[in-house]
């Protein structure tokens, strides 16, 4: 498995997608986000990504440089339209939007319709935070990527429907970012990549039985992803199915449904920034999630356990480590990424 540095990575997706088309500074934009989902310890909304995102410049599934299309606007809302273009510039763009609203309302909300893969929702909730916002941000897969079956069924029904919640602290954000399935369709891609066993719990295979063999999701006849929650997995199809009917219905775009074609192109999205100054205040926002961060860090730990874990401490020490060592990629996602940069003729690192 080789490991590269983060700026090597980077260096690489940012060349490749500019030899694709993409203008400069988006092919930026999505080369950062892409190896810092890496460094966060998340591979499936890493570097995975580039050859899937390439494919589609090529086909014209993605439009490189596709501007945002405010549809409606108000001085709390906007609704976008993305043409396909690279999730993550588009994404960006509408935060753009919203940061403004939301600092002289008190909160904005937005939506993005026909957007590319818009990558690791908790990035926009670390960027909301820098600003003293707190974000909810959520995705469907556009009609698409429905993979997920309802408990008690055997063929999937909805997409994995990941949500986002981040606020602020006085020192490091508290971010939870996780699909409503029991792992990420990435996560599962990455297994079928590494050639390796899926664990436990998260898939099907087309008779509703148990398996560990993640080439279900890609293969006939297919299995699914099951939700999260375990004997209590209604829990995470009821989230998952709220999230899918509020990103498709006030986006514009699509919920799940079986006119889409299975494979995943994109997202609609909805994100909601709130700004403490305009509730509570800043100040009192700030005491009080301290407070409660320190407090629950303060819990006495059973026997092992050295420190309790908050949302977000997980990434930030994987990024710790892999800027120190390294960012391993796997095989067989380095030969995918290998044979694209080949036809490209955008050179390979050492």
């Amino acid at each position: 498995m080789p490991t590269f540095s983060s700026s090597t990575l980077v260096a690489l997706t940012q060349s490749m997608f500019e030899a694709a088309g993409v203008p400069d500074s988006d092919a930026g934009v999505v080369a950062r986000s892409l190896v810092d989902a890496n460094l966060c310890g998340h591979d499936s909304h890493g570097v995975m990504r580039v050859p899937q995102y390439i494919d589609f410049l090529r086909k014209g599934t993605y439009k490189a440089g596709a501007p945002l299309t405010v549809i409606s606007e108000t001085p709390a809302v906007v609704a976008a339209d993305a043409g396909w273009g690279l999730g993550q510039v588009q994404a960006y763009h509408l935060l753009d939007k919203l940061l403004p609203k939301a600092k002289t309302l008190g909160i904005a909300a937005g939506t993005l319709r026909n957007c590319g893969h818009i990558g690791r929702l908790g990035e926009y909730a670390e960027f909301a935070a820098k600003e003293n916002m707190a974000l909810f941000a959520a995705v469907n897969s556009h009609g698409s990527g429905r993979r997920v079956a309802p408990p008690g069924g055997t063929e999937g029904r909805i997409s994995t429907n990941p949500i986002c919640m981040g606020t602020p602290t006085s020192g490091v954000p508290v971010v939870i970012d996780f699909g409503t399935s029991a792992a990420a369709e990435g996560k599962v891609r990455a297994q079928f990549q590494k050639k390796e066993p899926a664990p436990d719990g998260w898939l099907i295979d087309h008779t509703g039985a148990p398996t560990n063999d993640p080439s279900v999701l890609y293969n006939e006849p297919r299995g699914s992803l099951i939700p999260f929650g375990g004997t209590q997995a209604y829990k995470g199809f009821g989230l998952g199915l709220l999230l899918d009917l509020l990103c498709g219905g006030l986006s514009g775009g699509a919920c799940s449904n079986p006119a889409f074609p299975l494979a995943g192109q994109g997202n609609a999205a909805v994100f909601v920034l709130f700004n403490p100054a305009l509730f509570g205040g800043t100040d009192h926002f700030l005491k009080e999630t301290d407070g409660l961060t320190a407090y629950v860090r303060s819990c006495p730990t059973t026997a092992g356990i050295s420190a309790i874990t908050l949302p977000g401490d997980p990434e930030r020490l994987t990024k710790e480590k892999r800027l120190a060592t390294g960012i391993p990629v796997p095989d067989g996602t380095w030969e995918l990424i290998a044979k694209a940069a080949t036809e490209l003729k955008v050179p390979l690192p050492a």
